[in-house]
């Protein structure tokens, strides 16, 4: 006695969207549920799903495409009307858009959206941003649940009436807590990036999107190594723009200094051997990174998008600078990297900080409760 249930994301790039889709989908309840996965084609977790059942929608796509996005919406169409799931769970802007409108035409029972951010942002033109909010307030009403990664991302819905409260939910974007803080040898991981003994490694985590900022990292780098000259800069991620940034920190003469590593599968370790996290992003929903960083007791320094300002205890386990500020964030940074007691200090607070709620195998939990409390209230039968 099964529920079918279609999980439906623009693109599997490494993130933290993608990467706990593909975990819920492998993950929920195998004698209450079975499981698809519709997806763009092409991200570097393509091919790489497991056993999950995947579908590729070949012209669902990232960028505005007007014709791409209509053979998108009806490829959507067709999948679900085929498949008629009871559940429809979108995932993302674009797909969360297309797929929202395409499961209440198909007429899916049950349609649950995770806002992992919002698509839209202060840094964006006004038209463009009013164009954004309007779509996320018309397709949350063909919700039956908004999820919500952080409680900020919930504020910014509640104040622009996106959604109504009563179907807003909180389930945290989960890591596997039993991971952190890694085993590991620190001294051969930093040996690998040439951080010697009495040397600081200073470590960012994300893609090269300019969300994630990485020309500030490094500008905020050259601001830190005008202080502190023991210091070393580590940027975990990869993307389109990985090679400009590498060339942009060689030719800057920051080669060895400002390292940027590509996809690594051993971030866990990077961050237990390095001294200070430090995020850059311009916007977040809630950074799983930042998340990896507490639990592996690193001392945090970020700017305050979002979800960030769900978890920073600011004194406490880090400090929080205003989005753009690249002098108030090397100035933090700075502080922490100078101060050995001030770092001991802050790292206890991230060891310290209840990161319970953001379990990886409870935001499943809460997602198949949440699928069930939906179907009932819609009288939805399971299948034999």
């Amino acid at each position: 006695m099964t529920f079918k249930v279609i999980h439906i994301i623009t693109k599997l790039e490494f993130g933290g969207a993608q990467e706990n889709t593909l975990y819920t989908a492998a993950h929920l309840d195998k004698g209450r549920f079975s499981v698809k996965l519709a997806c763009g084609p092409g991200g570097e977790l393509s091919g790489k799903t497991g056993g999950i059942d995947t579908v590729y929608i070949p012209s669902l796509r990232r960028e505005i495409n007007p014709f791409g996005d209509i053979a998108a919406f009806f490829g959507l169409y067709r999948l679900l009307k085929k498949e008629k799931p009871d559940v429809a769970h979108t995932h993302s802007s674009k797909a969360g858009i297309l797929g929202r409108l395409a499961a209440r035409l198909a007429g899916v029972p049950v349609i649950v959206h995770t806002v992992h951010g919002f698509g839209f942002n202060n840094r964006q033109n006004l038209l463009k941003r009013k164009l954004f909010v309007f779509l996320e307030k018309f397709c949350a009403q063909l919700a039956d649940a908004l999820i919500f990664v952080s409680v900020s991302n919930m504020e910014t819905a509640r104040a622009l009436a996106i959604g109504s409260p009563a179907a807003c939910r909180l389930i945290r974007s989960g890591i596997a807590l039993r991971g952190y803080p890694a085993e590991c040898d620190v001294n051969l991981k930093r040996a690998e990036f040439g951080i010697k003994a009495g040397e600081l490694a200073v470590i960012s985590l994300g893609n090269t999107k300019p969300q994630k900022n990485p020309a500030g990292f490094i500008s905020v780098a050259l601001k830190i190594m005008r202080e502190i000259k023991n210091a070393k800069f580590i940027f975990v991620g990869g993307g389109r723009e990985l090679d400009y940034f590498r060339l942009r920190t060689e030719s800057l003469g920051l080669k060895d200094k400002c390292i940027f590593a590509g996809w690594r599968t051993d971030t866990a370790q990077l961050l237990r051997a390095s001294d200070l996290f430090v995020l850059a992003s311009l916007w977040e929903g809630l950074p799983r990174s930042l998340v990896e960083a507490l639990a592996s007791g690193l001392p945090v320094v970020c700017y305050k998008t979002d979800g960030v300002t769900d978890l920073i205890k600011e004194g406490g386990n880090g400090f929080g600078v205003r989005p753009g500020d690249e002098a108030g964030l090397a100035a933090s940074a700075v502080r922490v990297l100078k101060d050995a007691v001030l770092r001991a200090k802050l790292s206890a607070g991230a060891r310290a900080t209840d990161l319970s709620a953001f379990d990886i195998d409870l935001m499943v939990k809460q997602q198949e409760e949440l699928y069930l409390e939906l179907l009932v209230q819609k009288s939805v039968a399971s299948r034999q």
